[in-house]
């Protein structure tokens, strides 16, 4: 027998494709206001813009330039474009962008008139600054999403810069317990937790599965693809650190597709009476990653 189905009901039978670009931008090296616009240029100028987009190590002045770049202005919604109350006592923080193709505020959305139908986006309805525990005042960005393909499914975006160093490991531990169990409150679906994990011990390497999460890398590419290091590659450090899977993308009720590291590109420094100093963007690669609701 045939019955006929809306199109608004086989939609809800789709997969919802999404891409994010999670990258720390490196507050600490010289010139991080050039960096980082030669990092949202080829985050943007690329031939796959980003559907969402995850920056660490984000300065004042940085989020400033961000603000004030026309792309940004005429095609996403930024975190923090208030006021910088997210950079009280501490020298960077975290920002989120979301295009403003794919989504929507949920008290907007009966104003939507740009040529998508408004039930055709995601809406978010929630943003907040998590607490968590930490020796250098890291939180977590979160934004909560619905999904048209999920209707009355909640899920959480999570932007995150896990403690540094060796000696905070318990720290990272605690962080991470946190972000896991943030997606399996009640009237959350799951989500992700992208940014940078500061994974640099053998015991970072579990802190995903003890937590039931799902790291997309390894779901993809397995744990012994050695492309998939995110720090000081190309690079010989002083301390004879080697390069490092420190940047990560987890996951919960969501299901991974694709998924990339972005290298930097170079920019020249001027040096007084000295050559000119050839440096990286970031000390960090960019992740690319895509998942489906």
């Amino acid at each position: 027998m045939w019955v006929p189905v809306s199109s608004k009901s086989a939609q809800s039978q789709v997969a919802q494709r999404i891409s994010l670009i999670s990258w720390n931008i490196d507050a600490f090296s010289s010139r991080a206001v050039s960096r980082a616009k030669l990092i949202l240029g080829h985050i943007l100028e690329g031939p796959k813009s980003p559907d969402i987009i995850f920056l660490q190590e984000v300065t004042p002045d940085v989020c400033t330039s961000l603000l004030n770049d026309a792309r940004v202005r005429a095609s996403f919604l930024v975190t923090d474009a208030e006021d910088q109350t997210s950079f009280k006592k501490v020298p960077f923080a975290t920002m989120m962008l979301l295009s403003s193709n794919r989504f929507a505020s949920s008290l907007g959305s009966q104003k939507i008139s740009d040529g998508i139908a408004g039930d055709e986006r995601l809406m978010f309805e929630h943003i907040s600054r998590m607490a968590l525990p930490s020796k250098y005042g890291r939180d977590a960005l979160c934004v909560e999403i619905i999904s048209p393909t999920a209707p009355g499914a909640v899920f959480r975006l999570i932007n995150v810069h896990l403690d540094s160093l060796g000696d905070t490991l318990q720290y990272r531990a605690q962080q991470m317990e946190i972000l896991a169990n943030v997606l399996r409150e009640p009237g959350c679906s799951g989500g992700i937790i992208a940014g940078d994990f500061n994974a640099i011990s053998p015991e970072d390497d579990g802190l995903i599965d003890k937590n039931k999460l799902v790291d997309a890398w390894v779901a993809l590419h397995g744990r012994a693809d050695p492309d998939g290091a995110t720090w000081c590659v190309g690079v010989k450090r002083r301390d004879g650190l080697g390069p490092g899977r420190l940047d990560r993308v987890a996951m919960m009720g969501l299901k991974a597709e694709k998924m990339e590291v972005l290298r930097p590109g170079p920019i020249e420094v001027p040096r007084p009476a000295k050559k000119s100093l050839s440096l990286p963007w970031s000390d960090h690669c960019g992740l690319r990653c895509t998942f489906t609701i």
